[in-house]
């Protein structure tokens, strides 16, 4: 070999690199990123610093030791499990995973394509660390991955420390000579396509049987049910749950190709699609009594009610059923993010309600934990998504089911309908018993996140009196807006009008995305304020944007 050749080969792996590395940032819960960045070099590197991370912890607080399993499983999106040509052949995401996990000198066990929910309730059994391949809600260009603990999901305070440990490893494979690196000048393994191992169906049973032990038999029996599969991994549990519990289960919408639903802004082409499949599915089958569905991971539910006379579905916001399965759980504690509908102020769980938290699973969980530290035994939260979270064990009828604090679909969906069937009455009857407030969630997708929080930024950051002045022009009585009463700076803006309406303006965690929620006294109302607040370019977030400063990009 020469002189030449030998120093070509000894050049570390970050000069060989033929891309410029994007790093994996913490969204609102886990990493995310566009397909197109996640190398297998980038998501090796943040698995083993996670691992390495979990490995210095104490078991108390959900550590790990050298040897112990770590499980695994992912979702549909073709990134999880494949390569893909569109995405510049990233993918094979799960490959990289348990590499990652075997070089730790861990052993990784593959639970396959599973809820999100369901993996981590195995590994908080079996007190086990987890990692879910999974984009969860967000568009199928982009994926990423969520890790537990053994015992809960990693916390804000842990992402500090988790992250001087992915430099630390980054800098070493990226300093070793790229003859010796794992990985190609593209960032993925040289040694290509890797097979996933055998996969372990444990935690699918195990999750489909917390349930089934915890609701009565015969449940549903008779009830006819229409399940929208989508791409939701799921689904298949889903189905299978309703059918045990006795009701008559119709699916429809099973897709192969990934579809990105998001159960917190749910789109009016969404529901006239749904719309569509109850009146064919009526006509074939007879009444449809409800329509669920999950979102990608599963880890949010969607749940709709059917008009037993005119057929027409209602789409039950993720917030609102939180509030019947906190009661229907007799909830001693519950906890909600800011931007959850405020019915919950005006219900029976007032007296239960703790202090508000930001958005993201993690803060509500620390406002779980809060309140078990305070003696609550029986407690929960969910999130404006529909995600339900259980920090205690929770008793009813003489059964008991185990805390899962995470998000999960599965429980909301079940305890929805058992508390229409028992109480007699449909969703939609069930849930007119509520506080009349009403929510519409939207985006704006495709929208720098950069410039979706400047603008945030430039109200949040300035006295309430400033704010008011620049934010009153735009939200003014000529566009039929009353006037501002108050401003909440929890999370995002939050705008509270003197008449009840709400405007809240949050950039999304995970992706170029600006969210607008709305609060009213009437449906209508509340759509036609996200409608006109969210309208792009030419309207109000474009005058925001020019009255934070920011210009127009």
């Amino acid at each position: 070999m020469s002189a030449c050749s030998a120093q070509s080969e000894d050049q570390t792996l970050i000069s060989r690199l033929l891309y410029q590395p994007q790093e994996l940032k913490f969204g609102t819960s886990g990493r995310r990123g566009e397909v197109v960045h996640l190398s297998q070099l980038e998501v090796y590197i943040n698995v083993a610093a996670e691992l390495e991370y979990l490995l210095s912890l104490d078991a108390a607080a959900g550590g790990i030791e050298r040897g112990q399993e770590v499980y695994v499983a992912y979702d549909l999106r073709p990134s999880s499990t494949c390569f893909v040509r569109e995405q510049q052949g990233r993918g094979e995401l799960a490959q990289a995973t348990i590499r990652a996990i075997s070089d730790a000198g861990m052993t990784p066990i593959n639970m396959g394509s599973i809820p999100t929910p369901a993996l981590a309730n195995f590994g908080f059994m079996n007190r086990r660390a987890t990692i879910m391949i999974t984009g969860s809600h967000i568009p199928f260009d982009h994926n990423g991955y969520k890790t537990t603990t053994a015992i809960g999901e990693l916390g804000k305070e842990d992402e500090e420390p988790i992250g001087a440990l992915t430099r630390k490893i980054r800098e070493r494979l990226y300093n070793e000579p790229s003859s010796l690196s794992l990985f190609d000048g593209n960032g993925m393994f040289k040694s290509g396509h890797a097979a996933l191992p055998p996969e372990n169906d444990s935690a699918r049973r195990a999750y489909a049987a917390r349930y089934q032990a915890f609701f009565p038999a015969g449940l549903l029996k008779d009830r006819r049910i229409l399940v929208y599969e989508h791409s939701a991994v799921g689904r298949d549990i889903l189905a299978g749950l309703l059918k045990s519990f006795g009701a008559e289960v119709v699916r429809r919408g099973r897709s192969a190709t990934f579809i990105p639903i998001d159960t917190e802004a749910v789109d009016e082409a969404l529901l006239s699609m749904l719309q569509r499949l109850v009146d064919d599915v009526s006509k074939e089958h007879g009444p449809v009594w409800a329509v669920v569905s999950m979102d990608g991971d599963s880890d949010r539910p969607l749940i709709l009610g059917v008009d037993q006379t005119t057929g027409k579905i209602r789409f039950i916001t993720g917030d609102l059923a939180g509030m019947i399965v906190a009661e229907y759980l007799g909830a001693d504690a519950v906890v909600v993010p800011i931007s959850c509908n405020d019915a919950i102020d005006r219900g029976n769980l007032a007296p239960v309600l703790r202090p508000k938290t930001r958005i993201g699973s993690p803060y509500v969980i620390g406002g779980m934990k809060q309140a078990l530290a305070e003696g609550k035994t029986a407690v929960c939260g969910w999130e404006a998504n529909g995600g339900f979270l259980t920090a205690s064990a929770i008793s009813r009828n003489g059964k008991s089911l185990g805390p899962l604090p995470t998000r999960d679909a599965m429980l909301p969906i079940l305890a929805v309908l058992a508390a229409a069937e028992e109480a007699g009455v449909t969703l939609t009857d069930l849930f007119a018993r509520l506080p009349q407030r009403f929510n519409r969630a939207t985006l704006i997708r495709k929208f720098p996140r950069q410039i979706s929080a400047g603008i945030v930024a430039a109200f949040t950051s300035a006295p309430a009196s400033a704010a008011l002045t620049r934010l009153t022009p735009i939200f003014s009585a000529q566009r039929s807006f009353a006037e501002i009463d108050a401003l909440d700076r929890t999370d995002g803006l939050r705008l509270l009008f003197r008449n009840g309406d709400v405007v809240h303006l949050r950039p999304s965690g995970n992706a170029d995305e600006f969210r607008i929620y709305a609060t009213a006294n009437s449906p209508e109302r509340a759509d036609w304020i996200a409608i006109t607040v969210a309208k792009h370019p030419g309207g109000m977030i474009q005058e925001l944007q020019e009255a934070s400063g920011l210009g127009i990009f």
